[in-house]
């Protein structure tokens, strides 16, 4: 059952960005748009501004005692957060709620300020996200989250780490990621007066902005159309509601059929991205949550297989 805070939130976000983004076919009003969300940072977190492999982004890190999930050693396991936005907007600042959430869980998150459509488009994201991950990945076994469009460009990390030979994360969190860009699935349609932020035309006016040509059914773009054979355990949230709910529901089918672990939940009423508001939303805190326990379980699954295999 949905809290009733969930409901007043959605109620909020219909009000005040549906008809914004759905009466425009300014890209940078959009941008506009999604970048005028301010949500309260978590305290006792450090933000410190940083580049890995050439690309800018920020370290979210908890200050002072040990958290939950820090190592033995008191090394926290890293995390690459791929921030949402549409492929046009946001920032590793703006989602600090969300890796503030995460690093307070007991990881290093790096957040990384990939470069935005439509001035640098496909695959100009995926780049930066994959040239991070290759630093990353040289320092030993992490993980990777995102959101919306960044949950695509944590999917096309895994699908980068395999064409280039890095070691992929270990596993990765998923929330409303946008699977494929041609448009396909059925809660388009359905969800059309459902879904809070979008609709199915607002949406749609983002994909030439990013793809600027490119094939949609590229993997890169609409990672659906991936051989997800070897695929890392996914954990995927969404929102009964959504427009992309069924963009989840497809990606989590076909990994599954493709023998990869996945753990997916459908939350009710919630509104897309609903876990900035973590500072508010019960659903928002359970979904970061669950999320960082998953990603926790799946790297010591890594440090010490025979405890998990004997558990």
């Amino acid at each position: 059952m949905a809290s009733l805070r969930a409901h007043l939130y959605d109620l909020t976000i219909r009000l005040a960005v549906k008809g914004r983004l759905g009466g425009t076919h300014d890209v940078y009003a959009i941008r506009r748009a999604f970048e005028g969300a301010r949500f309260p940072t978590p305290a006792g977190v450090a933000f410190t501004p940083g580049e890995v492999g050439g690309v800018p982004g920020e370290w979210a890190e908890a200050e002072g005692a040990k958290t939950e999930g820090t190592g033995a050693k008191g090394v926290r396991p890293t995390l690459l957060y791929c921030h949402g936005g549409g492929f046009i907007a946001c920032s590793a600042q703006l989602y600090r709620p969300v890796t503030g959430r995460f690093a307070r869980a007991g990881f290093r998150v790096f957040t990384p300020d990939y470069r935005l459509a439509p001035e640098h488009p496909f695959p100009a994201a995926i780049e930066d996200c994959a040239r991070v991950w290759a630093t990353l990945a040289e320092a030993g076994p992490a993980v990777a989250a995102g959101d919306s469009a960044g949950g695509t460009l944590a999917l096309t990390t895994i699908i980068e780490a395999r064409r280039l030979g890095l070691t992929p994360p270990v596993a990765a969190a998923l929330f409303s990621p946008a699977t494929d860009l041609i448009g396909r699935s059925a809660s388009f349609r359905t969800n059309g007066r459902r879904d809070a932020m979008f609709r199915p035309e607002a949406l749609m006016r983002l994909v030439p902005a990013y793809l600027a040509g490119a094939d949609p059914a590229d993997p890169r773009a609409s990672p659906i159309e991936a051989d997800l054979s070897g695929f890392p355990p996914l954990l995927i949230h969404v929102g009964a509601r959504e427009i992309l709910r069924d963009d989840s529901l497809r990606l989590a089918e076909k990994a599954k059929a493709a023998g990869v672990p996945v753990e997916l939940t459908v939350f009710p009423v919630v509104a897309h991205a609903w876990q900035l508001a973590e500072s508010f939303l019960p659903e928002a805190r359970r979904s970061l949550d669950e999320a960082a326990l998953f990603l926790h379980r799946a790297l010591k699954a890594v440090a010490h297989p025979e405890a998990e295999a004997t558990a």
